[in-house]
């Protein structure tokens, strides 16, 4: 699938527009989550190219300081993270704002240590900036589990397509695994399906099971 197909997916503009009108009241962020998602046959896929070149655009627009990518090597052995975050500097992220999570396997599991490591780094406030599809998915997920508010800034598809030609080149080593082992091959359909519905996460260890505040 191009990015062009992709973008083709995402018929309504109005959610994404109405969020980035609101998040120019409240920028900049002090971090951006962006979910992971696997890096195979050597380049980037449409919807990790839709995803890095949206957290450049909020970057280079003043919408956010700084930008988290989040993923382990899941389904090839690559830190989804990493990759992402080599395409983000080539586009000109400078590397100095760029921060990795490399713990997560699931979109739940790469808002909750994101969210964590925003914690540590002492960051305040926070977004969430992935495609529509999966904002959706993840708007209650972040609404319940989450003392501060995670705003969220899907991507509007118009912006996207005026970055369609770009296509940056990396060096995939610094992210490569020293060991790997395909997440299908160590975890059955349904577990994975649980480590999806985040039920991997141990939310007994947190009042109300919900993290804390930033």
């Amino acid at each position: 699938m191009t990015l062009a197909q992709l973008i083709g997916c995402f018929s309504s503009e109005k959610v994404p527009r109405q969020q980035l009108a609101k998040a120019a009241l409240l920028k900049p962020f002090d971090v951006l989550i962006i979910p992971g998602i696997p890096f195979k046959n050597g380049s980037w896929d449409s919807i990790m190219k839709a995803r890095v070149i949206w957290s450049y655009v909020l970057y280079k627009d003043g919408y956010t300081k700084n930008i988290i990518f989040s993923g382990a090597p899941v389904y090839s052995p690559y830190y989804e993270s990493i990759i992402m975050g080599l395409y983000a500097q080539q586009l000109g992220v400078p590397k100095e704002h760029i921060f990795y999570e490399t713990r997560a396997h699931h979109s739940t599991e790469n808002i909750y240590y994101a969210y964590l490591l925003a914690q540590k780094l002492g960051f305040k406030s926070i977004a969430l900036a992935t495609d529509p599809l999966q904002s959706s998915l993840l708007r209650s997920y972040t609404r319940k589990r989450f003392a501060t508010p995670i705003f969220h800034l899907p991507f509007v598809i118009d912006t996207l397509k005026a970055y369609n030609h770009i296509h940056p080149t990396i060096d995939p080593t610094p992210a490569k695994a020293e060991s790997f082992t395909p997440i299908t091959e160590k975890r059955s359909f349904w577990q994975r399906f649980r480590g999806t519905m985040g039920r991997d996460i141990d939310w007994s260890q947190y009042e109300d099971g919900r993290v804390g505040p930033l």
